[in-house]
């Protein structure tokens, strides 16, 4: 694969999966524009990836906000001219609380970084993708397990991701006359911070705590990677990649 000219964003770029996804892009040839929340955090990335820093452009944005995101597709553009594929990553958990006590806060937060933030980078792209020559392009939304099945006490990420599975869809049929391909990557625990607890254990369904095995988050650079770089007549709806041994399959 050489995928050498091709321009990416990803959201959340600065850690966990999105850095991953990042490096694994730069490595094959992309041009990356990396976005997140914190501008501290991107710098501190983009510094690990100094031999293709010519390729990298870092633009701090909160995605759940319009104007933000305007922003980062017009900084995007003015220096790549064009964009080829756009990564959804972005995106937070809540804490495991009972559905109950979930507060109005934490629900909005939550759906803003999700789904609103996706949504909102997702229309953009397809007016870049749309008016630009050649017309077309790919996104790919990291969906996460929870957009099939539930942790407990989950409710605000797992509505968020069960809605990214049918934004996905969407988005790829709506895009099917321009040469918008559209597909999501479900992941079961890679390691990173925001997986960092299961080392410790997690609640399941049936009440036990367990502790889970976690991949490798290269893993999930290197099978978006694969996503992105098919030819455009070909496209990778859903993905799920986990560990082998995580209680998923038959979870409850």
């Amino acid at each position: 694969m050489n995928s050498s000219g091709k321009i990416a964003i990803v959201t959340g770029a600065g850690t966990g999966v999105g850095k991953a996804i990042t490096a694994s892009l730069l490595g094959d040839g992309f041009s990356v524009v990396m976005t997140g929340r914190r501008k501290g955090v991107l710098e501190a990335a983009a510094a690990e990836f100094c031999e293709h820093s010519d390729r990298i452009l870092i633009v701090a944005a909160d995605i759940g906000k319009p104007d933000d995101v305007k922003a980062l597709f017009d900084a995007t553009i003015d220096r790549f001219k064009r964009l080829d594929l756009l990564v959804n990553n972005a995106g937070m958990s809540a804490p495991a609380v009972p559905l109950e006590d979930v507060d109005f806060e934490t629900w909005n937060q939550v759906v803003a970084a999700n789904l609103t933030g996706a949504f909102l980078c997702t229309q953009a792209a397809f007016r870049q993708m749309k008016a630009q020559t050649p017309q077309g392009g790919r996104i790919i939304n990291n969906g996460s397990i929870s957009a099939t099945t539930p942790r407990p006490r989950s409710a605000p990420y797992t509505a968020t991701k069960h809605a990214i599975a049918g934004l996905t869809k969407s988005t790829a049929l709506d895009g099917r006359p321009f040469g918008i391909a559209c597909g999501q990557i479900d992941i079961g625990n890679a390691s990173t911070e925001m997986t960092r607890r299961m080392e410790s254990g997690v609640l399941q369904a049936d009440g036990s705590i367990r502790v889970e095995p976690t991949i490798d988050s290269a893993l999930i650079g290197q099978a978006v990677l694969h996503m992105a770089s098919l030819p455009p007549e070909a496209n990778i709806l859903t993905m799920t990649l986990m560990a082998t041994t995580m209680p998923f399959v038959g979870r409850g």
